[in-house]
């Protein structure tokens, strides 16, 4: 009885570990606490669009663009023309992302 109980508590765990991927992979990303979303405002978006389907990915590397965008607006210096250049090559890059939001499909 001892040893079925046993097999019986080993598959269980076994199962259990084998779907916790499952179960968090699908879970989507909390949102950024309130205080911080506050304290830095966002760019107006560049065009308005419908409202696209939810893409996790694309929806996260928007938010880390419009984050670098705002580094680099706040960093001190010029850097001999670079700063600037970076700050046009993320809006290029944030253009095709909502480009690529767009395009998905529905």
């Amino acid at each position: 009885m001892t040893k079925r109980l046993i097999i019986w508590a080993v598959g269980l765990a076994v199962v259990a570990a084998a779907s916790l991927p499952l179960v968090f992979h699908a879970q989507p990303r909390s949102p950024q606490p309130a205080a911080a979303a506050a304290a830095t405002p966002s760019p107006a978006p560049a065009a308005a669009s419908p409202a696209p389907q939810h893409h996790p990915r694309i929806e996260a590397a928007i938010r880390h663009l419009e984050e670098a965008r705002r580094e680099l607006q706040a960093a001190p210096e010029e850097f001999h023309g670079h700063r600037v250049k970076a700050i046009e090559h993320v809006d290029q890059a944030l253009a095709e992302c909502h480009k690529a939001l767009e395009a998905a499909p529905r």
